[in-house]
């Protein structure tokens, strides 16, 4: 009882989530979905490209369920699933990602939390894992990536938030105060040097 308990409340997390960070893609153009966003080059859309691809090798290639979507093997790995490239859109992306929801879920559905895994890029004695630890290890990654998705978001045009029913709209003169009190919070803990 407590498994089957445990694994719809992993896998309702790991759905909400997925539906917010795709969310941060919503209104914004070719260009701001795409741009180098941080020093390293983190972008909006490359976020879902990389959870995606992250998704399909952990749910497929993990319980012997390989993606049906064509993955270059993980050991020649280059940072291209972390960006999108000329000739990809956005559509491919998000179909990407929605098509690999299902081969997951269906991973999900089909096996128990305590069937056994193998992740080949793990070293051992780690390598050898269960659902229940890839269902969480997901959930991380898809948490994880969001939060950059919303700050990135907020920083292209102010917009916040988890889900679209929750969204306000933005007080500008509001976030001006609060962050001035903020500011001086922190001024006043460390004193700027001179």
């Amino acid at each position: 009882m407590i498994d089957e308990f445990a694994k719809d409340t992993l896998h309702g997390r790991l759905r909400r989530d997925r539906e917010a960070l795709l969310w941060k893609l919503d209104g914004l153009s070719e260009y701001d979905a795409r741009r180098p966003l941080t020093a390293t080059g983190t972008n909006l859309l490359g976020l879902v490209k990389h959870v995606a691809t992250v998704e399909a090798r952990y749910f497929g290639e993990v319980f012997d369920r390989p993606s049906p979507e064509p993955l270059p093997r993980w050991q020649d790995s280059d940072g291209s699933d972390q960006w999108a490239a000329e000739d990809e859109t956005r559509e491919q992306i998000i179909g990407f990602y929605r098509r690999t929801w299902e081969h997951s879920d269906a991973t999900i559905k089909e096996h128990p939390l305590d069937a056994p895994g193998h992740v080949p890029w793990w070293p051992e004695p780690f390598s050898r894992t269960n659902l229940f630890a890839i269902l969480v290890h997901v959930l991380g990654e898809t948490i994880r990536h969001t939060g950059h998705a919303d700050i990135l978001r907020e920083g292209l045009d102010g917009r916040t938030g988890l889900r679209p029913e929750h969204e306000r709209p933005i007080d500008e003169e509001a976030r001006a105060v609060y962050r001035a009190k903020i500011e001086q919070a922190a001024r006043s803990a460390a004193p700027i040097e001179a």
